[in-house]
């Protein structure tokens, strides 16, 4: 009997089970058309572990307000059972019984203290999704620049690769007709052994780039995808002055710890507040043989042995260590406007040198040795050694660009947003 070729794809389909059938739907759904940088930052905010993790502690932060609100529950107790008088002239027997409501009142300031506490710890979690989101936006930026200039890297090792091939077979040719030394081909042939290793340092150098990528947007890439894009263009007519009160005026981390010195301090008043203890008023009805009552009271305890030394320090100290934290934060962000602007205009003005005449200088003596190498005026070597020179340009003015993108991507973390 002879199947059909789609009765066949089916019968495959069902040996193979669900994972085959995953694999194959997974495979469909491998996009083909090369990402953009606001797709990749769309998918990296979507799907990080970074931004997972804050809007978590967002969450926390909610529920610490909603404990902080709650008033404290009564207790209610209760007992029964048979009793009865042992008078033999009354003969009375009844069920006894006991219910005790307790009801906690809660000193207001201490309450007061806590929900300030609560509501100072929310802001800084809302900060922090903030800084979350500046941290992941520049890491992204980072790897996706490092990534631009791996595969042009790769493409230039590639290219130089071709061309001394190129030669070499011109030389061996030569060679063949006896009209260079057998010596020019053996400097050939380690010339090409050194391109085919660049070739393989910049093939993996870019397999890790673009492993650091999917890995900064939480794998939401996949195992194979391309990227499009340019390098940053030159930012003129930023200052470090202004830059760096941004920074310390609106930078969400430097917000954020300043919540958490409001949230120690509230929570030190709410440890000094807990000094008075809570007072619980309590009502009760009893019952008995012979004898029925509604009482009332209170309970309040006595703090005469301890009254919350060690909670007080304890607090004092968290105060302490977040305001030496913030004062730590707001001169790390000082230091990094400056680094990243100074490391900026380095690469600005290496990018400035290159396209002002160097490149088109190294092309330009490329373009000589080659012809006069064809012509039997220039020698391999000065030919070897032009080439090396124009591939050292290009790879450097792509290192300059790649520098300055990214030193522009970690100036804009540290400020927070570029004006």
């Amino acid at each position: 009997m002879i199947l059909q070729k789609p009765m066949i794809v089916l019968i495959v389909c069902c040996l193979a089970g669900p994972s085959f059938l995953a694999e194959t739907a997974r495979g469909a759904e491998r996009r083909t058309s090369p990402y953009s940088l606001g797709e990749i930052l769309t998918l990296a905010l979507k799907h990080s572990p970074v931004m997972t993790e804050a809007e978590a502690a967002l969450e926390e932060s909610q529920g610490r307000q909603v404990t902080a609100g709650a008033y404290l529950n009564p207790t209610i107790s209760g007992s029964t059972g048979r009793g009865s008088i042992r008078d033999p002239r009354t003969g009375v027997s009844i069920t006894e019984r006991t219910v005790t409501v307790e009801q906690p009142l809660e000193w207001p300031e201490k309450r007061a203290a806590r929900q300030r506490a609560a509501n100072a710890g929310f802001s800084g979690a809302l900060a922090g999704v903030e800084e979350a989101k500046v941290v992941l936006t520049a890491e992204v930026k980072s790897a996706f620049f490092q990534l631009l200039f791996a595969q042009q890297d790769a493409w230039l090792a590639g290219e130089n690769l071709k061309t001394v091939e190129d030669f070499v077979k011109l030389i061996n040719a030569r060679v063949e007709t006896q009209e260079s030394p057998k010596f020019e081909l053996v400097k050939a042939t380690v010339e090409l052994q050194k391109t085919q290793k660049d070739l393989a340092r910049a093939d993996n150098a870019l397999l890790v780039a673009r492993t650091n990528l999917n890995r900064v947007t939480g794998k939401a890439l996949g195992g194979h995808f391309s990227i499009q894009g340019e390098f940053e263009v030159t930012r003129l007519g930023l200052d470090l002055d202004v830059l760096t009160e941004q920074a310390l005026g609106r930078h969400p981390t430097l917000r954020r710890q300043e919540k958490a010195v409001e949230q120690a301090q509230f929570a030190l008043e709410h440890e000094r507040a807990a000094r008075i203890p809570n007072v619980s008023v309590i009502g009760q009805y009893h019952r008995e043989a012979g004898d029925e009552s509604i009482m009332g009271g209170l309970s309040v305890p006595v703090p005469i042995w301890y009254r919350r030394q060690g909670e007080i320090g304890t607090a004092m100290g968290t105060h302490r260590r977040a305001q030496a934290e913030r004062i730590r934060v707001q001169y790390e962000l000082e230091q990094s406007v400056t680094q990243y602007f100074q490391e900026m205009q380095t690469a600005q003005r290496q990018i400035q040198v290159f396209e002002q005449g160097l490149l088109y200088q190294a092309k330009e003596a490329l373009d000589i040795a080659q012809f006069s190498f064809r012509n039997g005026v220039a020698s391999l070597l000065e030919v070897i050694d032009a080439q090396r020179v124009y591939r050292q340009a290009l790879l450097e003015y792509a290192q300059a660009q790649a520098d300055h993108s990214i030193a522009l991507t970690w100036l804009e973390r540290a400020v927070g947003e570029l004006p």
